[in-house]
C-alpha cells in the first residue's frame, strides 16, 4: 500500500483528537473505518503508529516522527487546494468564508454581514471542534472562525492568527426538565444536581475536561452519558438528564435554564482571522473601524494588528442582541454590571 495525503490527514486527526471516536467524527467516517484505515497504514509502515490507551491514542516514537513529516505536507496540500480554489473562484465575484462551533449569535451576525456586503457570497462552516475550525483557517479554507474556547482547555492555535476577544468569560448555564426541584430557584447549586445524570458531547473540544474539571472540584461524581446535544435535550425535556448549555440559550416549555451559583463552567469566545485579510475580492472601504483596543485584538505571536473590526461589529452586535433576548442570561447580565447592557456602536 501506498501512503496518500489522506492517510496522513487521517493520522494528524487521530493525534489532534486524542481518539479514533473523535477523529472519525472529525473526518465524516465511522470509528471501525478509520480504524481499519490505522491498521493498513501501520502494516504499510512495519510498526504501530499509536499506542491504544484507556484514555485515548497517544503516538508511539515513530509515530511522532512520522507525523512531524506529515503535518507540513497536509498543510501544503490544503493551501494549494484553497488558494487553487480562491483564483478560480475570483471571476465569479468576492465571498467571505466564516467557520465557527455553535451560537445563537449566528443569525443575527450572518444576516448583517449581507446587508454590509450585498452581492458578496457568504459561506457557513458549521464544526463541533474548534480546533478543527482553526486548523482550516490557518491552511487558507476559512476566512473566519468564530469560535468558543473551554476555560481551563486552551485551544490549539496555529501561528500566525490574528486573535478578538469577543467576551472574556461566558458563564455556562444548565438545561434541565420544567419540573425539576432545582428548576423553582433562580440560581442552582451544584450539589442540587448530584444524583442527576449529566450529558455532555465529547467529540466538542475542552467540553468533557472542562465539566470533569468542576464537578471534581466540588467532590462530585455523578453519571456522566456522552452524546450530541439534540439527543441531550430529548433526554433532558423527560428528565432523564442535566447538561450545560449557552446562556443565550432560547426559552422551551418543557425545559429550563438556569445560572450555576458562582459561575463555575465558562467560556471565552474568540473571532480568529488570518492577516492576510478576510474574504477573496470582498471591498471593505467605508466599513466603520470599531477599535482595536476594545476589540482585544492581538497577533498570536506578536506581529502586527490588521483589518476585521467591521467584521467584529457586527458579530459583537448580535451576539448582546441574543444575550439581551433571553431572560434569565439578562438577569445574570444586570446583576453583574456587564458592559454588554449598554448599546455599542457597530
Amino acid at each position: 500500500m501506498e501512503l496518500e495525503v489522506r492517510h496522513l490527514r487521517a493520522l494528524c486527526a487521530i493525534a489532534d483528537a486524542g481518539s479514533l471516536h473523535k477523529a472519525a467524527r472529525q473526518l465524516g467516517m465511522s470509528q471501525p473505518s478509520l480504524t481499519t484505515q490505522l491498521r493498513r497504514i501501520e502494516n504499510a509502515l512495519g510498526a504501530e503508529l499509536f499506542s491504544r490507551e484507556r484514555t485515548g491514542c497517544r503516538p508511539t516514537p515513530l509515530g511522532r516522527s512520522v507525523l512531524s513529516r506529515a503535518r507540513p505536507l497536509v498543510s501544503g496540500m490544503a493551501a494549494l487546494v484553497a488558494e487553487a480554489r480562491v483564483v478560480a473562484g475570483l471571476a465569479d465575484g468576492p465571498r467571505l468564508r466564516i467557520g465557527s462551533t455553535a451560537s445563537r449569535a449566528l443569525v443575527g451576525w450572518l444576516r448583517r454581514l449581507r446587508n454590509r456586503l450585498p452581492g458578496t457570497d457568504i459561506s457557513l462552516h458549521m464544526d463541533v471542534s474548534a480546533n478543527v475550525l482553526l486548523r482550516m483557517l490557518a491552511a487558507g479554507q476559512l476566512d473566519v472562525a468564530f469560535v468558543h474556547e473551554v476555560e481551563g482547555c486552551p485551544l490549539l492555535v496555529p501561528e500566525g492568527l490574528e486573535r478578538r476577544v469577543l467576551v472574556e468569560r461566558e458563564p455556562q448555564f444548565i438545561s434541565m426538565a420544567r419540573d425539576h426541584p432545582a428548576a423553582g430557584s433562580p440560581v442552582v447549586e451544584l450539589a442540587d444536581l448530584a444524583e442527576d445524570r449529566w450529558m455532555v458531547d465529547p467529540t466538542v473540544d475542552g467540553e468533557w475536561d472542562g465539566l470533569r474539571r468542576v464537578l471534581g472540584a466540588a467532590g462530585l461524581d455523578p453519571p456522566v452519558l456522552h452524546g450530541d446535544y439534540l439527543t441531550a435535550a430529548s433526554l433532558i425535556a423527560v428528565g432523564e438528564a442535566v447538561a450545560p448549555c449557552q446562556p443565550t440559550s432560547g426559552p422551551r416549555d418543557d425545559m429550563a435554564i438556569r445560572p450555576l451559583r458562582d459561575d463555575p463552567l465558562a467560556v471565552r469566545l474568540l473571532l480568529f482571522s488570518r492577516p492576510d485579510g478576510l474574504g477573496a475580492g470582498v471591498e471593505w472601504a467605508g466599513a466603520e473601524r470599531v477599535g482595536a483596543e476594545r476589540a482585544g485584538v492581538e497577533r498570536v505571536g506578536g506581529a502586527e494588528r490588521s483589518s476585521g473590526d467591521a467584521v467584529f461589529a457586527d458579530l459583537e452586535a448580535s451576539y448582546r442582541e441574543a444575550a439581551l433576548r433571553a431572560v434569565d442570561y439578562r438577569r445574570w447580565l444586570t446583576a453583574h454590571k456587564s458592559p454588554l447592557l449598554h448599546a455599542r456602536a457597530a
